[in-house]
């Protein structure tokens, strides 16, 4: 990719955080909440996530790192 989409992710938050009931709105509707929930709790989540109260967050940085570390390319051939 010639742009890091990732990093604008990033730059275009608002916040340093990421509530988990919120990842729809910073993936672009790519993720769901209930989605890293169950990887949470396989273990498989973005490191970093703080509990405040009943509510969980994300570092930013850490989510959109998970995000990368996640992603690849769409090959033309695979529809």
């Amino acid at each position: 990719m010639s742009t890091d989409i990732f990093s604008k992710l990033v730059s275009n938050w608002p916040s340093a955080i990421v509530a988990r009931s919120e990842v729809g709105k910073f993936s672009g509707g790519l993720l769901l909440p209930r989605t890293l929930a169950n990887l949470d709790s396989q273990g498989l989540g973005p490191v970093g996530r703080i509990r405040i109260g009943r509510m969980i967050a994300y570092p930013v940085e850490e989510l959109a790192t998970w995000m990368r570390q996640r992603s690849r390319p769409v090959d033309s051939q695979e529809f």
